[in-house]
């Protein structure tokens, strides 16, 4: 059996065709979302891109059990339907998703949460395989996540469980782009960690940042931070000090609550390694009070970019078994 998993991002669409039972990619493609074009263009083209990918694997859309598409937001999981997705254009509101991916490809179609995809797939293939319990986290732009009990999603009402990103860790915090005060997204997301290296520049502070950047403070970004770091600005290392302490605080928070034996750490900010890292242990060690930390292992992803793929493609194929369990039509 094959699935195929698809990664709507907001720079490239990815498609893999997947065997689903042991995680191997059997074929890979990748294009340009160009999400401007708005959705009936990039819907075409996402279609065209699981096509190519079939080919590519040497299968035809027959021997596709299904088809798990990873959207960077929010949808309704009965029919399909993307309802947000806050980082493309126009947010997509209300666009029949996978009742177009069905009409085209003739194939089952079911959506995932790129996070929530992120972290199936760690959980059964990568960094939290064998473990009963994992919470995965995703750091970029925004944070993500999900948790995996038993090799199953923890999706809870309406697939909205495992947002992450959206603990409340001081309720007199900033405000968050969900519209919440005090979210550790608002804290230590990658944007709130460029937003600390600008205000550290505008307040005068001695530091090589504004140098790494001629200037242009939109240039600003979380990997300029890290390289500051690396070479003795205490500025840099300041603000990722305390970054990893608002992710260690969230991390925390989530160990005492599902008391996993793994957290997986994903996603582009991951890459500032052990400058967020150290400081993040060392938090959860101080917060953490309830849970025997000893039996809980804090790693990095370890399946790269293809994770969201592979994990789609688990998702659409535990759908498509259990429909078949229950009688239903594949």
């Amino acid at each position: 059996m094959l699935t195929v998993g698809v990664d709507l991002g907001g720079t490239n669409l990815r498609a893999a065709v997947v065997d689903p039972v042991s995680g191997q990619v059997r074929a890979e493609v990748r294009t340009p979302t160009r999400a401007e074009e708005g959705p009936p263009a990039v819907i075409a083209r996402m279609a065209d891109l699981i096509a190519r990918a079939i080919a590519r694997a040497g299968a035809t859309p027959e021997m596709v059990a299904a088809i798990g598409i990873g959207v960077p937001g929010v949808y309704d999981p009965a029919s399909g339907v993307v309802r947000f997705l806050p980082n493309l254009p126009t947010t997509w509101p209300d666009v029949p998703l996978g009742a177009e991916i069905v009409r085209r490809l003739g194939r089952p179609t079911v959506l995932i949460n790129d996070a929530r995809a992120f972290c199936l797939a760690e959980a059964t293939f990568g960094a939290g395989r064998g473990a009963r319990t994992v919470v995965g986290l995703t750091l970029g732009t925004g944070i993500g996540g999900g948790v995996v009990i038993e090799g199953r999603l923890h999706l809870g009402i309406d697939h909205t469980a495992g947002e992450v990103g959206h603990q409340i860790i001081d309720f007199n915090g900033p405000v968050c782009g969900c519209g919440s005060r005090g979210c550790l997204e608002a804290h230590a997301s990658g944007p709130a960690l460029a937003a600390l290296g600008m205000k550290a520049v505008r307040q005068g502070r001695t530091t090589r940042l504004r140098d790494l950047v001629a200037g242009d403070l939109n240039r600003l970004t979380p990997e300029v931070i890290v390289q500051a770091a690396e070479e003795g600005d205490a500025v840099a290392r300041e603000i990722l000090e305390e970054v990893g302490f608002y992710l260690g605080i969230g991390v925390a928070n989530l160990i005492t609550l599902f008391s996993p034996e793994v957290v997986v750490l994903g996603g582009g900010m991951a890459g500032a390694g052990e400058w967020l890292f150290r400081p993040l242990r060392t938090t959860v060690q101080q917060r953490v009070r309830v849970t025997p930390l000893a039996r809980v292992r804090i790693v990095t992803a370890a399946l790269g970019d293809r994770a969201g793929v592979v994990g789609a493609a688990r998702w659409a194929w535990q759908q498509i078994t259990e429909r078949t369990a229950e009688g239903g039509q594949t």
